[in-house]
């Protein structure tokens, strides 16, 4: 007689083998903020609700399947996976579709696709690959050589132009690079070559990106044009004190001043209704998710692992950071969206393959172990 039960159990047990509950129950924590807070910030909320329900299901199936491969195989996918991330985004300056003034789009017939998503993971596991492949022998040259991995890159993405997109693949390779030895002594260097370098590359900017820098320090200047989304954030955040004034009360919200509010700028629709208090509690989750990726990178074997799985950690404070510091003020605004919260199928499938890269580091370790 068939053991029905027995089976239901080892089909089970097979299934989560490779799923890290701390990771899932906070990232799947942030992302019911970021559904209530969508279904908020939206007059058709069950029409945003739904499909972002739909790309989270999609996203976690793609996390459950990158968990359940050892990292020694996703070295493999490497190479691969950034030469053709750089092919696709080449292609995005010669064929790309422009929306708004920005050609950052491939059109495939039935979808379009933005490449520049598949850097954010192709460059920090093209650098853990190369710094796990000369570890032995490792010397300055090999330092520069990773620079240039990474400088090619920002360099076309930023020319699409998409400033907060280069930035978060810049700020991936960085990470490997400092996390596999590079001295201080060098960044304090690069930091004052850069200040020194700050009004050549001003000159460098687009006029867009120049006004943006130029709203943040006074956004009064364009009151209802560049500095439009910095005031009426500001004015949200501000509005919900410490306790806020209450889910679907928002008024800055539901009387459509603040802009793109269920994708860039859904903290100030969060933060309106939930105040500070609610603030410390999404700071907190977004806090352990930070803290646990860091453990998983401590205690890596290999590496690679150890490269990967900090970068991609350090990536999702990146995100955090640049996303909540332009919506408060302290940061020009540059189109980053909030991870597991803001609207958007492509970041969402981008930051949970970072999600099942860590549980992949995490859980083979512990396998090994047995």
């Amino acid at each position: 007689m068939i053991d029905v039960v027995g089976t239901l159990r080892r089909w089970w047990l097979n299934a989560i083998k490779h799923v890290d509950f701390s990771l899932l129950l906070i990232t799947m924590a942030i992302m019911a903020i970021g559904l209530a807070t969508i279904h908020s910030a939206t007059i058709d909320g069950y029409q945003r609700m739904l499909p972002q329900a739909g790309n989270m299901a999609l996203a976690m199936t793609i996390m459950w399947l990158v968990a359940r491969v050892p990292p020694h195989k996703l070295m493999n996918f490497a190479v691969p996976l950034y030469v053709l991330g750089l092919l696709l985004i080449i292609a995005v300056l010669l064929f790309g579709i422009t929306v708004n003034g920005a050609r950052r789009w491939l059109s495939l017939g039935f979808t379009r696709i933005q490449p520049s998503e598949i850097m954010k993971i192709a460059m920090p596991l093209m650098l853990a690959w190369y710094f796990h492949k000369f570890e032995a022998t490792l010397k300055p040259r090999h330092y520069l050589g990773a620079a240039l991995l990474v400088l090619v890159p920002f360099l076309i993405i930023a020319k699409q132009p998409d400033l907060g997109t280069a930035l978060l693949v810049g700020a991936a390779g960085f990470y490997v690079i400092f996390l596999a030895g590079l001295p201080w002594k060098v960044i304090i260097g690069l930091l004052a070559a850069a200040g020194a370098a700050a009004p050549f590359l001003w000159g460098m900017l687009h006029d867009y990106q120049r006004k943006r820098i130029l709203t943040l320090i006074d956004p009064t200047t364009d009151p209802l044009g560049a500095g439009y989304h910095i005031i009426q954030s500001t004015i949200a955040i501000g509005s919900g004190g410490s306790l806020g004034k209450g889910y679907l009360n928002g008024t800055q919200t539901h009387l459509e001043f603040i802009p793109e509010k269920h994708t860039d700028f859904i903290f100030a629709v969060y933060s309106e209704e939930w105040g500070l208090l609610g603030n410390s509690l999404l700071l907190f989750l977004y806090t352990l998710l930070i803290g646990r990726g860091m453990m998983i990178a401590a205690a890596a074997v290999t590496p690679f692992a150890r490269l990967l799985a900090g970068a991609i950690t350090l990536g999702f404070f990146t995100y955090a950071f640049i996303n909540m510091g332009m919506v408060s003020g302290i940061l020009p605004v540059v189109g980053v969206p909030l991870p597991f919260m803001s609207y958007g199928g492509t970041a969402l499938v981008t930051l949970f393959l970072g999600i099942g890269i860590l549980m992949s580091i995490e859980t083979h370790r512990r396998l090994m172990k047995k």
